[in-house]
């Protein structure tokens, strides 16, 4: 990056939407892709502050709760604002969950308001009766029964700033990859609202978000990285550009349109790209990205470096939570002196620990753990805060890794998904890494499934780019695909079987649910390993 998309932040400007449209009213806070549609800074200023004197009105009290279930939408952002400008904690809902996953969040968290729209039009109405706790509720764009309409309840609030405002926080769930979705809970700040935090400080230095940014959301907003970097690049004055939903080639054509200059992705989305006609994806000039974020998943070392190639050394990657207990960053010249790291620490002192709590030495894999003053709870469940420390007060994500001599740390996988057959460890994410660029694999998991002999033996769950036509073709397409990754790791690694099905159960933030694939599998056994 030049010296000018990576300046020293002062710690006596004010960074929040409002002091943007106070200097440029009419500078673009929101464009939505697919519509067109586009909300300026005056206009974010003006909902989010009619926003929380609503919430204010309503009795709520700063470090109350309110939540919100919405697809990616122009509303989202302004929305977000409104309850961080009354020091509410916010909790975005997933919009794919089920009535009864979302209830569940709103009661967890003690939601006193609620706020969803015509979208989600099942879902509101099934759980308006189970959330008796909520006493506002509003929608978005349209009717629904039970809940006021959020452009008509707005309208009988001033825009006027709400007195003293001080920094707010938001309370995001955990994906439910390995069971039921939980809380994360960090202390409400004591900061005057606009005082730079550690994540502003870190996007602003290392990912160009800055005044006059262009940044492209290609993610659900209710995940933490989107929301969270979103709302960075509206405090600094850039504008949001977001997809309502990915598609691939739709992303290129962002780029080139908006003059994206930042952005932020998964993995999965990478391969997507990659997979794309080269016809395609020549017809988009991607020229203006100083900076492609990504995290959330580990990248096959294949896919970064073709990434890198064809974006050029714009690839900056990072390994952090919602838990925010540690922050590991690598850009691409590093990555390339050491590829398949994550990064070295810059918050947070890094150690991998053994079982017993020991720490281990270079080289060797273990859960990684942050030693950090940063404070999170999971909400209501004390048992699960407690399991993510040690005695010393170090904290986990549940990740198992390595660092090498230089400090570099290396994702071997989720804990929770390692595979043990014969008394063997296996890492599925090597295999996955392996079959994820077959050119006939769209996705995949790999999975250990109950074996009488080994207790565990690999599987491969794959959604091909064109299911088999018949038995006999898929007993081919899976001793092709066994092959190719036998051709690539040891055999104890990879797939004994294949499995292929239309559809795996991925969250649109790149995480694949394992645990309910494993469920199924291991259901008739009794056991869970």
């Amino acid at each position: 990056m030049s010296s000018e998309s990576n300046p020293v932040m002062s710690t006596e400007a004010v960074f929040f939407p409002g002091a943007v449209a106070a200097r440029e009213p009419d500078r673009a806070a929101v464009v939505m892709a697919g519509s067109g549609e586009t909300i300026s800074y005056a206009q974010l200023e003006n909902t989010a502050n009619r926003l929380s004197q609503l919430f204010r009105a309503a009795g709520l009290e700063r470090g109350d709760h309110v939540a919100f279930c919405l697809e990616n939408r122009a509303e989202f952002l302004p929305i977000a604002w409104g309850a961080h400008y009354a020091g509410l904690y916010y909790t975005a809902i997933s919009s794919r969950l089920t009535a009864e996953e979302v209830a569940y969040i709103v009661n967890d968290c003690g939601a006193q308001a609620f706020i969803t729209s015509p979208y989600l039009a099942e879902i509101a109405a099934a759980i308006v009766a189970d959330t008796p706790d909520v006493r506002v509720r509003l929608s978005v764009g349209g009717p629904l029964p039970g809940h006021d309409l959020f452009e008509e309840a707005l309208l009988a609030y001033p825009a006027d700033e709400l007195p003293d405002r001080l920094e707010a926080a938001d309370m995001l769930y955990s994906s439910g990859t390995t069971g039921r979705p939980k809380g994360i809970k960090v202390p409400m700040p004591e900061d005057q609202l606009g005082m730079p935090n550690s994540l502003m400080m870190l996007v602003t230095m290392l990912f160009g978000i800055v005044d006059g940014c262009k940044y492209l959301s290609p993610a659900p907003l209710y995940h933490a990285a989107p929301l969270r970097f979103c709302m960075s690049v509206q405090r600094a004055g850039g504008t949001v550009v977001v997809m309502e939903r990915f598609d691939p080639e739709h992303a290129l054509e962002l780029i080139d349109k908006h003059q994206i200059t930042t952005s932020q992705w998964v993995p999965t989305m990478f391969v997507r790209m990659l997979k794309l006609d080269d016809a395609v994806r020549e017809k988009y000039d991607v020229s203006s990205l100083q900076v492609a974020v990504h995290a959330a998943a580990p990248c096959p070392v294949d896919v970064k470096r073709r990434m890198i190639d064809w974006w050029g050394p714009v690839l900056h990657e990072y390994y952090a939570g919602t838990e925010g207990n540690g922050f590991c960053y690598v850009d691409s010249a590093n990555w390339l002196t050491h590829p398949g790291t994550v990064g070295q620490p810059l918050t947070g002192i890094l150690h991998i620990v053994d079982d017993e709590g020991n720490e281990l030495p270079v080289g060797e894999a273990g859960t990684v753990y942050f030693e950090s003053e940063s404070q999170f709870e999971y909400h209501n469940d004390p048992d699960k805060t407690a399991d993510s420390r040690l005695a010393n007060g170090w904290s986990t994500l549940g990740d198992v890794g390595k660092v090498d001599a230089d400090g570099f740390l290396y994702l071997t996988d989720r804990k929770a998904y390692m595979i043990i057959s014969g008394g063997v460890n296996i890492y599925p994410q090597e295999a996955e890494n392996v079959l994820t660029m077959h050119p006939d694999v769209f996705d995949v998991a790999v999975i250990g499934v109950p074996n009488d002999d080994f207790g565990e033996e690999v599987k491969a769950v794959v959604q091909p780019e064109t299911m088999p036509a018949d038995e006999a073709a898929a007993k081919v397409l899976e001793r092709t695909l066994i092959e190719f990754c036998r051709e690539q790791l040891a055999d104890v690694k990879c797939p004994r079987s294949v499995d292929f099905r239309p559809e795996l159960p991925r969250h649109p933030t790149g995480k694949l649910y394992k645990r309910l694939l494993k469920d199924e599998y291991w259901a008739a056994t009794g056991r869970s390993i």
